[in-house]
């Protein structure tokens, strides 16, 4: 995870906005049984808030685990996925 601070100068004021950036290791490199909801949602190119979506109503093309109220998406079908898209 990266914090990016940015300073935009409007009408001779400079104002500052600060951004998250998450970074995350190419599929074919992660090591992990299981991703977090960012994780999995930048690898289908999906905004994360549809991933819960898909886990709540259980309608996705995958199906999450949940550990203490987490989600946690299984990246063997994540690769078998974007395989199959491919």
């Amino acid at each position: 995870m990266v914090k990016v601070v940015i300073l935009i100068n409007i009408n001779e004021d400079y104002k500052m906005l600060t951004a998250t950036v998450h970074t995350f290791p190419p599929i074919e490199m992660e090591t992990r049984s299981h991703v977090e909801t960012a994780c999995a949602a930048f690898h289908l190119l999906r905004k994360p808030q549809t991933m819960r979506a898909y886990a709540c109503l259980e309608n996705g093309p995958i199906r999450p685990i949940r550990i203490n109220g987490r989600l946690a998406w299984p990246v063997a079908e994540i690769r078998a996925l974007l395989s199959q898209s491919q």
